[in-house]
């Protein structure tokens, strides 16, 4: 009886891919006509994402004609996966973009082309009892470093400017993705997006400290994350590439106008994550997505050049690439 059931089973799946692919031949489905454009994430699916999932279920990707696939980041990072034309497009960071562009174009043909949040919302938390509710309190204190150039040079920069003594931070090696335990353990500030372990504080109920990096030096109100394409596809298929920022774009005005909806529809294709979370972090990022800009996505270049120039001037960057490395062209 098992056999029988195994073979019948069996016959039911061919008989239905053999009416499938008749299906097929006789004219196709409205997804086999769209056109595939793949996008890659930064990192597994959070709230700086819920635009592009909203526009996928709300079907505002297929109404262009696009049939839209989401790719989770490699280990080397989605610029690379981008670069090489595995990719349409990506979420990035201008600081990521900046030292790719100074070197060679060419090497890596990527543009930014939409600003996911308007204004930096990165800074530095600290739990209550470490006393850092200002940038010279970090001398004398842990501060978890990823051992990059941008980290060390941008707490220098807002140390210093406040006073402090940076050679008396202890800039410590730390690739901690749990800030809280970092927090609680080995250091005593840490570099956050405070969508999502701000708002995480709120929710626990846990007393912080918290320094904006971007009120705290013009320069370093720089566009992090942002949708980034491959250059040269893109200068090939405008047309597709506008439908795409057209579509993500209305996906995102949706997310600013829809959180709770925006949250249950992020929520859906990733369960694993703490709903509450989810629901305040969209509430929080909600005004942010646009806030002062014209459109959603469009980046200001003289906000962008000036951080590049920052950059450049803290040794980071190789050249003065002032505003080069975005187009607003893209978007609707």
């Amino acid at each position: 009886m098992k056999k029988h059931r195994i073979a019948v089973t069996a016959l039911i799946c061919v008989l239905l891919v053999s009416g499938c692919s008749k299906k097929s031949e006789a004219g196709g489905s409205a997804a086999d006509k769209n056109e595939t454009v793949r996008i890659v994430l930064d990192w597994t699916p959070n709230t700086n994402h819920t635009g592009i999932y909203a526009a996928r279920e709300k079907r505002m990707f297929a109404e262009e004609g696009l049939d839209v696939e989401i790719l989770m980041p490699p280990e080397d990072g989605a610029l690379i996966l981008l670069g090489a034309g595995r990719a349409e497009f990506a979420v990035d960071f201008q600081e990521s973009l900046g030292p790719a562009i100074a070197r060679d174009r060419d090497a890596l043909p990527v543009t930014a082309v939409a600003a996911v949040i308007s204004h930096n919302t990165s800074g530095l938390m600290s739990l209550k009892e470490a006393g850092i509710r200002r940038p010279r309190d970090l001398t004398g204190k842990r501060f978890a470093s990823w051992e990059t150039s941008l980290v060390t040079e941008v707490i220098k920069d807002i140390v210093e400017a406040d006073g402090g003594d940076f050679s008396r931070v202890r800039m410590v090696p730390n690739m901690a993705t749990d800030a809280f335990s970092a927090l609680e353990t080995d250091v005593d500030s840490i570099w956050i997006y405070y969508a999502w372990d701000g708002v995480a504080a709120e929710v626990r109920g846990t007393g912080i400290d918290y320094i904006d990096l971007g009120t705290t030096n013009p320069a370093l109100d720089f566009y992090t994350p942002v949708i980034v394409t491959n250059t040269a596809w893109a200068a090939s298929h405008p047309e597709t590439a506008k439908k795409f920022m057209k579509a993500l774009s209305r996906g995102y005005e949706f997310t600013i106008e829809n959180p709770e909806e925006a949250a249950a529809i992020l929520l859906a294709q990733a369960p694993e994550l703490d709903e509450e979370l989810v629901l305040q972090s969209q509430k929080y990022l909600a005004p942010r997505y646009r806030d002062d800009a014209p459109r959603w996505g469009e980046i200001d270049p003289r906000r962008w050049g000036s951080f590049y120039r920052w950059m450049f001037e803290r040794g980071i960057l190789e050249k003065d690439i002032g505003e080069s490395g975005f187009t607003n062209e893209y978007l609707p």
